[in-house]
Parts: C-alpha cells; structure tokens; sequence
C-alpha cells in the first residue's frame, strides 16, 4: 500500500474533516442530523477516496470520482449556508475555501496523471471547458 498521510491533498482534507467534526457540533439539532451528518460524511469519503488514488494504477477514474465529491460537498456547504446552519459566516468561509483549494490539487494532480499517461483530459472536464468558451 502507497504511502498517503504526506499528500499535502490528504493533509488538508484531514484538516477539513477534523474541522467539520467542530463545527457541526454548533450546528442547531435539526441541521446536526441532517446537514450536518452529510457534511461529515462527505469528507470522509473524501479522505477515503484520496487513499484509493494514490493507491490504484489507474488515478484518473479515481481522481474524477474524487472531483465529484467535492462538488457534492461544495453543494450541501452551499445549503448549509442558505439554512443558516453555521454560527457564523466564517465558519462557511473557511469551509468553502478549504474545498475550492482541495478542488484546485485535486484538479493539479489529475492533469499531472493525465500528462503522465499521455491521454487527454477527460471528456467530461474538457467538454465543460468548451461549453464556458463558446
């Protein structure tokens, strides 16, 4: 098994974990059992699917997954957000620009793969790419 616990990419996400573990404990009952149990869990797997990357052969269909959760995760921060779940808006500010940084190595780490390889960048990240540029 491929030593992980020195990727900055999973220092970070640790970081985040442990810090939504804080956070969601202010979080009023209604949204600790809801939104709250989301936020956690998403970073979690998070966490989990960091290790399957470094660990597979194969990191871009790995990595793309990992792309995905973020989203959702960078989705349900938005709703908690909009349900007034954090205390403040800081505790959200910090969130949101811990997951954009995450978002931003996760995206460094895949076109290093991709280039490695020798293949394109994926479809549905190029595709995306040409639909803003026209």
């Amino acid at each position: 098994m491929a030593q992980y616990k020195h990727l900055p990419i999973y220092k970070k996400a640790f970081d985040l974990t442990v810090y939504f573990e804080k956070v969601v404990r202010h979080f009023s009952r209604y949204h600790k059992y809801s939104l709250g149990t989301e936020l956690r869990q998403l970073s979690h797997e998070v966490l989990r699917q960091i290790v399957r990357a470094n660990n597979a052969t194969e990191k871009a269909p790995q990595l793309e997954k990992l792309r995905e959760l973020l989203e959702d995760l960078k989705i349900t921060l938005r709703i908690a957000k909009e349900e007034k779940a954090f205390a403040n808006f800081d505790s959200y500010h910090y969130s949101v620009n811990q997951v954009v940084d995450l978002c931003r190595q996760n995206e460094g780490w895949l076109k290093s793969t991709l280039q490695k390889s020798g293949r394109p960048e994926s479809s549905s990240h190029t595709g995306a790419g040409q639909a803003r540029a026209n």
